[in-house]
């Protein structure tokens, strides 16, 4: 096993370069650039940048995710109004709104799912370009086995998560908002339990592929380090909050993350942190403020008594969820092991 190793980190290094400087050229998507700084040296003021270059950049977000939610509500207003009325048939009434909502949020919802998506992909791809680099790099300073192990493992991971999310649960997330229209308009119960099934089956598969991966950082201690208890506590509530779905589980890797801040103040690969970070932050900004206008719109569309057109929204809004369950685990296994590259090199 060990000889493999030493064959493929020799192919690595024959075609890779290794020195230090080698890694910021590993240049992110076209997409990234417009959120990376022009330099990095500084790390906390590149991710700041990084950050309000991203938050700069919503306002068409924003006024989207208002206009979608806006008809939607004006939709469930007119389904109340209407059935007030004596003589229009309630159900009739109710169907035609269900079918309006639907149309509107279908729309924005695949638009989004395909920016996830494509996310994703982009996040993965750009892991198997730098993480080859700085395995060459680990290896010539004597982390053959080490830099082995870990780039194996990475692959590994990355290589389930990537292929679950565009094969299995992508298409699990257009089976869950289909039986959510269909619960919504027929009223049947086996539906309804058809969908709190496939909402089950999408929360396991990324909860089991987390816990596997947070199992091999705790079993190998590729990360290992202190941090103030105060951040950490703090940390672990922001990320609990900010990923829905699986945010529990990442925020249990969140003290390996903010050691991981501390080795990358004068580490190689702050840039590939940087540019992982500039991948994911505008479609994890964008996929959270539809979610949230979503959420809001469901829970004021239910004062109206119309739970049947509120649940409908609160199932776009959950379908989104489990987007930003999948790009913001994507993003967090590939920095996390970059860091782990981070610390083998010093």
């Amino acid at each position: 096993m060990k000889k493999i190793m030493l064959l493929i980190l020799i192919s690595i290094m024959l075609t890779i370069p290794v020195s230090a400087t080698e890694i910021e050229t590993v240049a992110p998507p076209d997409v990234a650039l417009d959120h990376m700084p022009d330099s990095t040296g500084d790390f906390g003021k590149d991710l700041w940048y990084v950050i309000k270059s991203a938050i700069s950049s919503l306002r068409p977000d924003f006024a989207e995710a208002s206009a979608v939610c806006l008809r939607v509500f004006s939709v469930v207003l007119l389904v109340s109004v209407l059935q007030s009325f004596h003589g229009l048939g309630k159900t009739a009434v109710q169907l035609t709104g269900i079918i309006a909502i639907s149309l509107l949020l279908l729309n924005s919802s695949h638009s989004l799912i395909c920016l996830g998506t494509e996310t994703v992909r982009e996040i993965s791809q750009y892991g198997m370009l730098l993480l080859p680099v700085m395995t060459a790099a680990l290896a010539a300073q004597g982390g053959i086995t080490s830099s082995g192990a870990l780039y194996a493992g990475t692959a590994i991971f990355d290589s389930i998560l990537s292929t679950a999310i565009s094969s299995v649960l992508i298409p699990m997330v257009y089976i869950f908002i289909a039986l959510g229209i269909l619960a919504a308009a027929t009223e049947q119960d086996l539906i309804s339990r058809l969908q709190d099934f496939v909402k089950w089956l999408l929360t396991w598969c990324l909860k089991i592929i987390l816990y596997i991966f947070t199992g091999y950082i705790t079993i190998t201690g590729v990360i290992s380090g202190s941090t103030d208890q105060t951040t950490l506590k703090a940390a672990k509530v922001t990320i609990s909050s900010a990923v829905p779905v699986v945010g529990n589980i990442l925020s249990d890797a969140s003290e390996a993350f903010l050691v991981s801040i501390h080795l990358a103040k004068n580490a190689a690969g702050t840039y590939g942190i940087l540019a992982m970070l500039a991948i994911v932050i505008g479609p994890f900004l964008t996929i959270s403020i539809h979610s949230m206008f979503l959420k809001l719109t469901a829970a004021v569309c239910g004062v109206f008594s119309n739970k049947k057109c509120s649940d409908l929204i609160g199932t776009f809004s959950t379908a989104m969820a489990f987007l930003l369950a999948m790009t913001g685990t994507e993003c967090l296994i590939q920095l996390i092991s970059t860091v782990c590259f981070m610390k083998g090199m010093g």
